[in-house]
């Protein structure tokens, strides 16, 4: 007779492990199934950002800011390690589309929705200190603003989550490749490669947080369930032989003005991002040539010292896929919500998760645990994902 467990979870990124733990702490048996490793995909190629999201304001999408300004908080505490703040400064000039008092209005906003907490605070550079602000181009310069917010490891911050889900009693199966998933009155019988075997196990509830390969997943149980319409856009950023020392540049792209970010990272220059349309096989996502252009020439506008920018000062490129709700117009439009879909509203089966973003991991992992509750056994509480350390 086959295994038997509370939840299967499949993918191992950000929201798989967030999950994990959560039901784990909850007193819930966890399997975890990742056919490559831990944050294989999109949750090691993000801008390793925890923060709120100050540009979502601009599309009213407030309740999300908020709890990402919660989010936030929760990660600086309990994963000092992990999370750290980072100060952003915002360079203000004649031809920048968001000026001095909208900048203003949207940080005071930004300041409210944390709830005035200290690592809310923010202002300007004073001018005699622009010089230093790591060759920004001062020539028609208007003002500096600076606020802060948490920069990570996305890749070390979800091997983190990985541990203290298995430290609560989750187990992982790893390499596993999902096959296929057939729904009974009970729960799923959930098949899957390990190795050179099939093996099967049964589970309560299945939750689909496979990221980009979610949507095929889903596609993959019988009988059929509901898949929303979705696309997904990808997201590059480039790597640079430099170095920032003062901070973190939230620039507005000359050309569309979209929001991109210079940082430091790892004793170099990070880069990003985009947002285009993907469609392929998310195995094989990478930043295009256009897009690194795109990402140099922004740069370039900025600091003057990279307008004689040399290939070798190019040291790497990557590309991650953000999976958001299909329809027409530009993917800055759309909502950033992370979409959480029931194969049935009763006694739920099977949970996909679609979307998502990296700081609001655990708030959406406990959602997620809140939306099944009816078919899991009753919790056995071990812990609070609140309260608990990362490492």
């Amino acid at each position: 007779m086959s295994a038997s467990f509370d939840l299967a979870i499949v993918g191992a990124g950000i929201h798989g492990t967030g999950i994990a733990q959560a039901a784990a702490a909850a007193g819930h048996s966890v399997l975890l199934l990742e056919q490559t490793c831990v944050a294989a995909g999109s949750s090691s190629r993000s801008s390793k950002l925890i923060h709120g999201g100050l540009r979502y304001l601009e599309t009213g999408q407030f309740a999300l800011v908020r709890e990402s300004l919660r989010e936030r908080a929760l990660m600086l505490r309990l994963a000092p390690g992990l999370v750290h703040l980072q100060r952003f400064f915002i360079p203000v000039y004649a031809h920048t589309r968001r000026r001095p008092w909208q900048l203003r209005l949207g940080l005071t906003l930004y300041a409210v929705l944390s709830g005035l907490r200290p690592e809310s605070r923010f202002g300007t550079v004073p001018r005699r200190e622009w010089g230093g602000l790591d060759g920004l181009d001062t020539a028609g310069l208007q003002a500096v603003f600076w606020y802060q917010d948490g920069q990570t490891d996305d890749r070390a911050l979800t091997a983190a989550v990985l541990r203290s889900a298995e430290q609560l009693g989750a187990l992982l199966y790893c390499p596993a490749r999902f096959e296929a998933a057939a729904l009974a009155d009970d729960g799923v019988v959930v098949r899957y490669t390990a190795g050179e075997r099939i093996e099967e196990i049964h589970a309560r509830v299945l939750v689909n947080a496979a990221g980009p390969w979610a949507e095929a997943l889903a596609r993959r149980v019988a009988p059929a369930i509901a898949v929303p319409a979705l696309e997904c856009v990808q997201g590059a950023h480039i790597l640079l032989r430099a170095s920032l020392e003062r901070g973190i540049y939230y620039l507005e792209s000359p050309r569309d003005g979209r929001a991109v970010f210079a940082m430091p990272w790892k004793g170099q220059m990070l880069v990003g991002t985009t947002e285009n349309r993907f469609r392929g096989d998310p195995a094989h996502v990478a930043a295009s040539a256009a897009e690194i252009h795109y990402l140099l020439g922004v740069l370039k506008h900025y600091f003057p010292r990279w307008r004689a920018f040399a290939a070798g000062d190019l040291i790497g490129s990557f590309a991650g896929l953000r999976v958001l709700p299909g329809g027409a117009g530009h993917a800055f439009h759309r909502s950033r919500e992370t979409q959480l879909v029931l194969d049935r509203p009763a006694r739920p089966r099977v949970l996909s998760i679609y979307g998502g973003k990296l700081t609001t991991w655990r708030a959406v992992s406990q959602r997620a645990l809140r939306l099944i509750a009816a078919s899991l056994p009753r919790p056995r509480l071990q812990a609070r994902t609140d309260r608990l350390h990362l490492r």
